[in-house]
């Protein structure tokens, strides 16, 4: 199965292909707010590079947040558009269940976090040795929900790295395995199985995982 996957949730925008399971290529960025104008000609690269035509990608996955507000509707309504278009089917994951995924069996608990970019807050969610999900998604403090998880624990996310310092305050013994925060490869690989099982939605159905309303204020305040 060739798979198309999408990441603009944060400045480290991403998209890559898997074919059967085999990650065939990945564009990575690092934008801001341009999200709405590089990704298209980005997926039109990355399949002219890999020899595959638009027609025969046969099925897409999303990165649905949380993240940025504004990048995270950009990568939802480019998919939705592109799947639509060529009646695909869609999966969307939660980018704390990608970067779960990246450093699975790396400890018997896992923690994802995302920078939630307001006071010393992360949208986090922890998960089994399997990055099976065990509690969240959640907005918390970084050293909050480090001391109060026991046994060893690692930690993945940009998230994780803002509040490393913090995090080792509050256990030592917390682990940071290595892993990317480019999260379309992941993704690609991730999805292959799933859609191939059919658990692919049409592109109607994909949501948004929003922690938090937008932080839009009246002009002039």
């Amino acid at each position: 199965m060739k798979v198309l996957a999408v990441d603009t949730t944060s400045a480290r925008e991403s998209v890559a292909l898997a074919v059967d399971g085999v990650l065939v290529g990945e564009v990575r960025l690092r934008t801001v707010d341009a999200h709405s104008r590089r990704v298209l000609p980005a997926i039109a690269f990355l399949l002219e590079a890999a020899g595959v035509a638009a027609r025969d990608v046969e099925a897409y996955a999303v990165v649905v947040g949380p993240g940025s507000f504004t990048g995270v509707r950009v990568g939802l309504s480019t998919i939705q558009g592109l799947a639509l278009a060529a009646g695909r089917p869609c999966l969307g994951v939660s980018t704390l269940d990608v970067l779960a995924a990246t450093i699975e069996g790396e400890a018997p608990a896992l923690v994802a976090m995302v920078d939630a970019t307001r006071g010393e807050q992360v949208f986090a969610a922890v998960y089994d040795a399997a990055a099976r999900p065990r509690e969240g998604p959640l907005t918390e403090a970084a050293d909050v929900l480090a001391a109060r998880l026991s046994g060893p624990v690692a930690f993945a996310g940009d998230g994780a790295e803002q509040y490393r310092e913090r995090i080792l305050a509050a256990r030592p013994d917390a682990l940071f395995p290595s892993c990317s925060l480019y999260l379309a490869g992941p993704l690609a690989l991730l999805a292959g199985p799933r859609l191939a099982a059919g658990e692919g939605t049409p592109p109607g159905a994909l949501r948004p995982l929003y922690l938090r309303a937008a932080d839009i204020r009246p002009s002039g305040r």
